[in-house]
């Protein structure tokens, strides 16, 4: 009798975790299948408007098309692109609710916290991207080669630039969050941070280099940011090193 029960509770546990990973995987679906709805939706509505995003990505500069089919392609690259980082939010939004029933109440107050700073982050790194890292090469690389060509673009190029010398500096701008997640999982510590701070500082200067023009000036433009960001890294380091051992405490009085 008793052998009856027991297997009958280990069915029932069995049933129990396939009805569980079945509707975990409905959700799942949910969110991918909400997340490709909210792309395609602004990927329309980004094509409609396609006439006023180019001149504004292009900044007026005279870009050629070597053939008829390539303005099909061009648009629905940088539609895509588009899409997906305009999505991001939303997406971020749905990965969220199907995680939160899985998290506790402290690890839902940090993803609150941290995704946010991760989109902004993002974002503000992009910005930089165009409005200061790509204009500077750009006007430089063209102007070398104007030394000894006649410089014609095509619109392909410019943009697989553009994006080349955007999109790093956004995954550039999360440096410090990473340092803060790799602090938090206790891989890296502030103090390691400072010991190597030397060797980052030469690597962020040898990249500067690397990337823009030879004049000082432009060096420094991108070299800042880089250092700036790399301190943020360690101050926030620092705070949540403190956090997990004020966690520590509380847990040894316990």
């Amino acid at each position: 009798m008793g052998e009856r029960e027991t297997s009958e509770d280990i069915s029932l546990e069995v049933l129990e975790e396939e009805q569980t990973l079945v509707e975990h995987l409905t959700d799942l679906r949910k969110v991918v299948l909400h997340s490709v709805i909210c792309v395609l939706m602004i990927f329309g509505c980004l094509l409609l408007f396609m006439h006023k995003i180019i001149p504004f990505l292009s900044r007026e500069h005279e870009l050629v098309m070597l053939g008829p089919l390539e303005v099909i392609r061009l648009y629905a690259g940088i539609g895509l692109v588009l899409a997906l980082g305009l999505s991001a939010p939303f997406i971020a939004g749905q990965l969220w609710v199907f995680s939160r029933p899985a998290m506790t109440a402290q690890e839902r107050k940090m993803a609150l916290v941290f995704l946010p700073a991760v989109l902004g982050s993002f974002v503000t790194g992009i910005a930089f991207g165009f409005y200061v890292i790509f204009p500077t090469i750009y006007r430089f690389l063209m102007g070398l080669g104007a030394k000894n060509f006649e410089m014609m673009i095509t619109a392909k190029e410019y943009f697989h630039f553009l994006i080349m010398t955007t999109v790093p500096m956004g995954v550039l701008f999360e440096v410090p969050l990473l340092l803060m997640f790799l602090t938090a999982i206790r891989l890296v510590t502030p103090v390691k941070l400072k010991k190597v701070r030397k060797y980052a500082l030469l690597i962020f200067a040898v990249l500067s280099a690397l990337i823009t023009p030879p004049d000082f000036l432009s060096q420094l433009i991108v070299l800042i940011p880089l250092i700036l960001l790399y301190e943020a890294g360690i101050i926030l380091s620092s705070f949540t090193m403190k956090w997990l051992e004020k966690k520590q405490r509380q847990a040894d009085i316990v």
